[in-house]
């Protein structure tokens, strides 16, 4: 592999960044911003919902947050490199292998995720206070990069799987029903008067996302193992990327 290539096209994406900052910086800040304000301050002090629901409902708007940014940064950009600019032509003559394309695709869709996520603590901190956070550093390090991952790489795949023409079904039939049911406004155990739903839900890696961030920032709300969130996060990033890379190397050569 030709670190160097691969270096200058993560370079490239970085220059691009930074003459999009601006557009950027909306994109990343303003969903998280706009979920913290409106979910845990205007809901809170309305007494719509308890004073500790804004420690509860944290680590889900954070993994939202990361889900969205990292499927967006990545899904749109292949498929208009794809579909509409054929920019991916002058990529793919690179002296480099097409699935190493595709990955660093995913690594700077992990970095916008990254970010995203990891802006909505002190976004917490600032709109919701008091926020009860008892954060385990290891153990949340590894949920956020495994999240990140997850969240890229899933971009990849639905950018590489979705025509043009179904970008809007793609966010409406596949993004919306995940976060609704991902267990980001609720712990999962407040399904347990659901109990088919319950088991239905755990096909949905947003679940774990959302469980594994609440394990690690909030343990005093009832979460999953954080055993079992790790091990099926590894499982969903690695199918993911998997997929994501097949297909990348299909649309490549066709």
């Amino acid at each position: 592999m030709n670190w160097k290539t691969f270096g200058a096209l993560l370079a490239r994406d970085a220059h691009v960044a930074r003459r999009n900052a601006l557009q950027l910086l909306l994109q990343t800040f303003l969903q998280p911003l706009m979920f913290v304000f409106i979910f845990g301050r205007v809901m809170v002090r309305s007494g719509y919902m308890p004073p500790q629901y804004k420690s509860l409902l944290l680590p889900g708007i954070m993994a939202i947050s990361m889900v969205f940014t990292g499927v967006w940064a990545v899904a749109m950009p292949v498929i208009a490199e794809f579909q509409f600019t054929k920019e991916i032509e002058d990529r793919l003559l690179a002296p480099i292998e097409n699935g190493w394309l595709a990955v660093e695709k995913v690594i700077a869709g992990m970095v916008q995720a990254l970010i995203s996520g990891l802006v909505v603590i002190p976004l917490a901190w600032l709109l919701l206070r008091p926020v009860e956070l008892n954060i385990n550093p290891l153990g949340f390090a590894a949920v956020t990069l495994l999240v990140a991952l997850f969240s890229a790489a899933g971009g990849l795949a639905l950018g590489c799987s979705v025509n043009q023409q179904h970008i809007g079904l793609m966010f409406s039939m596949v993004l919306t029903p995940m976060i609704f049911f991902g267990c980001t406004y609720y712990p999962w155990s407040a399904l347990n008067s659901f109990p088919i739903l319950q088991k239905v839900v755990l096909i949905n890696p947003l679940v774990y996302a959302s469980e594994g961030l609440r394990a690690t920032l909030v343990p005093k709300f009832p979460h999953l193992s954080t055993v079992a969130v790790v091990c099926m996060l590894t499982f969903f990033d690695v199918l993911l990327l998997v997929v994501g890379l097949r297909r990348f190397e299909g649309k490549s050569v066709s």
